[in-house]
């Protein structure tokens, strides 16, 4: 990666309890102001973001482990695309792309189907937020094949609109009392292979057979002719981070082509150099008919997309698709700034570096504790699922522990997975090789400690 100039030092310092006194001021402010089913994973208060670290209002500098969910992957403040940002705004923020067009709009379009898998025709349609190019990319299915069932999977996470909670699987906090939900979705099993069951003889379960027992219950209990789209993430995020086997993804992806179904990749997480390629789906080796794209795109700014196959996504008729800030200039300025800006760092290189970095601390880790059931993900997308001593039985309380250790010694951590026991790193692409080896530090004593607790209080 090419030199950086950060605006902060890259360096962990912490000058008061966290939270800090200021941190906590604000909290009691937020108590009578923001609506309490708004939470917030960590209790400090950004006041400056640069690279790998977050600077609180208190002075404390934080390791960014989260990157504020995978989304400032190019640094929370970086100067080319503060600049962008600028100088959009300094001409207009808003018109309307549905009333008065405008370039920057066409151009991250025209980027989007230069990055995104295959060399077919394509069409972009831009939104706010991942959840709205979900819920998109099935009204566009819907309208090109005429049918109306949805297929997702068991550990999906899509979204908080009412389509896309059904579509998601944990139900708390996602979906609890929101009910009743959209119809027409189908859920079947997903590959999750560390917590796969084996076969009769005792061999375990490849990638291509989850798939095929996917396809089988489709087939027995929705149709094939019903199914307007599968959608899946091709690593499961909320979830915990699931590498499905190898074929599985492949498998489906066959079968789906050939029952007329449309294949939509959701790479809102995964998506923009976050997993060492553009595109997760890069390294699956499919080409999907549709690709859902957020969070890393536009380096901070809300911007979402789908991009796809050109006939699916011109079937909608004119003015089925849009929506009043869908594209915003400014986002679109960002969006362009950041993949310039990931292409001249490199990041999918970055990414891979992050991995090489991180994955056999991680492994060596896991040998060295019992608490620690699986170390896997891809790039700068790394998760530790915890599991009770001596088991593969889901050990939320150890994750929630090792997490509140990491921020009292200033590293933020952010969990996840459908029973709440897995740690996911995902760092920004630009934190400095000694800046994540200290947060990797800072989370091996936080293992350990927990896990010495742990061992403690069963004995």
């Amino acid at each position: 990666m090419p030199e950086i100039e950060y605006r902060i030092p890259q360096q962990r310092r912490l000058v008061t309890e966290l939270p800090g006194p200021r941190s906590a001021a604000l909290t009691e402010r937020r108590r009578n102001a923001v609506g309490a089913g708004v939470a917030s994973s960590v209790p400090v208060y950004a006041a400056d973001v640069d690279g790998g670290i977050v600077l609180d209002v208190d002075g404390n500098s934080l390791i960014d482990l989260g990157s504020g969910i995978a989304v400032t992957s190019v640094g929370g403040s970086d100067a080319a695309v503060v600049k962008a940002i600028q100088e959009q705004a300094a001409h207009f923020t808003h018109t309307c792309f549905m009333v008065t067009p405008y370039e920057g709009y066409v151009a991250v379009a025209e980027k989007l189907a230069e990055l995104t898998p295959g060399d077919h025709a394509k069409r972009t349609v831009l939104f706010n937020s991942g959840a709205e190019a979900v819920e998109n990319a099935v009204k566009i299915a819907r309208v090109a094949t005429g049918r109306r069932t949805v297929v997702v999977f068991d550990h999906a996470y899509h979204g908080r609109t009412n389509l896309t909670m059904a579509m998601t699987a944990k139900n708390k906090p996602y979906k609890e009392g929101f009910g009743p939900f959209a119809a027409d979705v189908h859920r079947v099993p997903a590959s999750y292979p560390f917590r796969e069951g084996l076969n009769h003889d005792g061999t375990e379960i490849t990638g291509v057979q989850a798939a095929q027992r996917a396809i089988e219950q489709i087939d027995k209990q929705v149709g094939a002719h019903n199914v307007a789209a599968i959608v899946i993430e091709p690593i499961q995020g909320e979830g915990g981070f699931i590498v499905p086997a190898e074929g599985f993804l492949p498998t489906l992806v066959d079968w789906a082509k050939s029952n007329g179904i449309v294949f939509v990749a959701d790479e809102v997480q995964t998506g923009i150099a976050r997993t060492g390629s553009w595109f997760a789906s890069d390294a699956e080796g499919i080409v999907p008919d549709l690709v859902t794209i957020a969070k890393g795109v536009a380096g901070g700014m809300p911007l979402a997309a789908v991009t796809g196959r050109a006939e699916l996504i011109d079937a909608v008729h004119g003015g089925g698709l849009g929506g009043t800030y869908g594209g915003n200039p400014v986002a679109c300025a960002a969006a362009l700034a950041t993949l310039d800006r990931m292409a001249e760092l490199d990041l999918c290189g970055r990414a891979r570096r992050i991995e090489e970095i991180a994955v056999p601390r991680l492994q060596a880790l896991a040998e060295e504790v019992d608490v620690i059931g699986e170390v896997r993900g891809r790039g700068a997308m790394l998760a530790i699922e915890l599991v009770q001593p001596g088991s593969r039985e889901p050990n939320p309380q150890a994750a929630a522990e090792i997490a509140a250790r990491a921020l009292a010694e200033g590293v933020i951590l952010l969990t996840c997975g459908t029973y709440g026991n897995v740690i996911r790193l995902l760092p920004p692409l630009v934190i400095p090789d000694e800046l994540l080896v200290d947060g990797l530090d800072v989370l091996a004593d936080a293992v350990r400690a927990t896990a010495g607790v742990l061992v403690g209080a069963a004995q």
